[in-house]
C-alpha cells in the first residue's frame, strides 16, 4: 500500500503497479471520512492510516456499489459499528445485488462486479448536491446508474470514483485503454459517462483522484482531451 497526502485527502493505493485500487481518507477537523473501501484486504491499511492521522472514522462514503469499491465495507462496519454509511440512492439496489433497470434508464445492462451478500445497509442515501462535511456529492452516472463523485470544497479536490481512470492513461469511463481495460468493460452507459465527465469538468478541479490510477494535478486540459477521445471513439464504432 502506498499513501499520498494531498491537501486534506489521503490516497491509499493498493497494488498500484499491478491492479491499482484506491481508497481515500478525507480529514475533517474532528474526524475522518472514508471514500470507498476497496477490497476486503484493504481494511487493515485503512484502519492503520486512520490511526496514524489520529482522528476517529465517523463516516464511510461510497461512490458506487461495485465490489472493488465496497469490498471491505462489512469488515470496517464491524470494527467501527458507529460509523455512518452513506451511499448514492440509486446504488442501494446494486449493493443488494439487484441489477434491474429503473424507468428511463434504457436497456443497457449494469455491468462490473456486483456485490454478493453484503450485510451492511446504508444509513443515509445521498442525492445530488448533498453535503458530507467538506464534501459535495455530485451525481455522475455512466459507470453505474447512480455513481457519485465527491468534491472537497476546501481545495477543489475531486474524488471521482470510476467516472475517470488514470491507469493506462486518463480516460472517461467506458473509453477503453487496452493496457488497463477493466473500468471501461465494467461501464454501464458510455454516453451518459461522457455527459458526467463534462459536468465534472465544469468544477475545474485542482486535483483529480480516481478509483484506479494515480492522481492528476490541474487536470482540466487533460480531462477535455479525454472527453474528445471518448466522443471520437464513440463515433468511430
Amino acid at each position: 500500500m502506498k499513501v499520498i497526502k494531498e491537501n486534506e485527502v489521503y490516497q491509499l493505493a493498493f497494488m498500484p503497479r499491478l491492479f491499482p485500487i484506491n481508497c481515500y481518507l478525507v480529514e475533517e477537523e474532528y474526524y475522518i471520512t472514508i471514500v470507498d473501501t476497496g477490497m476486503p484486504f484493504c481494511k487493515n491499511g485503512i484502519i492503520k492510516t486512520a490511526e496514524s492521522i489520529g482522528k476517529p472514522i465517523q463516516k464511510i462514503v461510497l461512490t458506487h456499489a461495485h465490489s472493488d469499491h465496497v469490498g471491505a465495507l462489512d469488515e470496517l462496519k464491524e470494527q467501527i459499528p458507529n460509523a455512518e454509511v452513506l451511499l448514492p440512492k440509486r446504488e442501494e439496489k446494486i449493493l443488494a445485488g439487484d441489477v434491474s433497470l429503473e424507468e428511463g434508464e434504457g436497456f443497457k445492462s449494469i455491468r462490473g462486479g456486483i456485490p454478493k451478500n453484503v450485510k451492511t445497509k446504508p444509513d443515509t442515501l445521498l442525492e445530488d448536491g448533498d453535503r458530507i462535511g467538506s464534501l459535495l456529492a455530485i451525481h455522475s452516472p455512466g459507470h453505474t446508474p447512480g455513481m457519485m463523485s465527491f468534491l472537497d470544497t476546501r481545495s477543489n479536490t475531486l474524488i471521482a470514483g470510476d467516472a475517470f481512470q488514470t491507469k493506462g492513461g486518463l480516460a472517461v469511463s467506458g473509453d477503453i485503454r487496452w493496457s488497463f481495460p477493466f473500468p471501461a468493460l465494467a461501464t454501464w452507459d458510455k454516453d451518459i459517462a461522457i455527459r458526467s465527465a463534462e459536468k465534472l469538468l465544469d468544477y475545474d478541479p485542482s486535483v483529480l483522484m480516481v478509483g484506479h490510477g494515480r492522481m492528476l494535478h490541474n487536470p482540466s486540459n487533460q480531462i477535455k482531451e479525454a472527453i474528445i477521445s471518448a466522443k471520437n471513439n464513440r463515433v468511430s464504432k
